[in-house]
């Protein structure tokens, strides 16, 4: 097989005159089967499973063992040709099956379904921005009502400012 691979899921290349060009082949198909839409069973676990079976994935813990020695928080997948490991890169995100959430890598480490973003938009509308200044609490006793009134004016205005609900 060849030494050569490509830059992000190290996918081994075909050269030029190579025998048994099939087995390089069938190597970065099985690794693509493995990356593309990943999903695994469960997250951190350090033995490989007695009985694996075609086609399942995990993500291999920090204190791998076994057949995983050497491949801490990779993705473990087993094919008809034994253990397939695919090194994590800073951003991939799979879906765990056990949790039922996306697992994404940074940093180091996997998350579980952690969403990280600046701003959520449905149908083009922004329902949650950046966080505003907090709303002072109500103070004193003899102007309640207007300190109410104020108190909620800027509650309202930070909700319709977030876009949770309409002006």
């Amino acid at each position: 097989m060849s030494d050569e691979r490509t830059s992000r899921l190290a996918l081994p290349l075909l050269q030029p005159g190579q025998a048994q060009k099939e087995t390089t082949h069938n190597e970065a198909l099985a690794l693509l089967d493995l990356t593309v839409q990943a999903s695994v069973l469960t997250a951190g676990t350090n033995t490989p499973p007695g009985a694996p079976v075609a086609g399942n994935a995990w993500i291999v813990g920090t204190a791998p063992t076994g057949g995983w020695t050497g491949q801490a928080r990779a993705i473990a997948g087993w094919t008809s040709g034994g253990w397939r490991f695919v090194a994590p890169r800073e951003g991939m995100t799979v879906w765990s099956i056990a949790d039922g959430q996306p697992m994404r890598f940074g940093g180091g480490a996997w998350t579980v379904g952690v969403l990280a973003g600046t701003r959520v938009s449905i149908g083009g509308v922004d329902v949650v921005g950046a966080r505003r200044a907090a709303i002072p609490d109500p103070t004193g006793g003899t102007v309640v009502d207007s300190q109410a009134r104020a108190a909620i004016g800027a509650i309202l205005g930070t909700l319709r400012g977030h876009g949770l609900i309409g002006g």
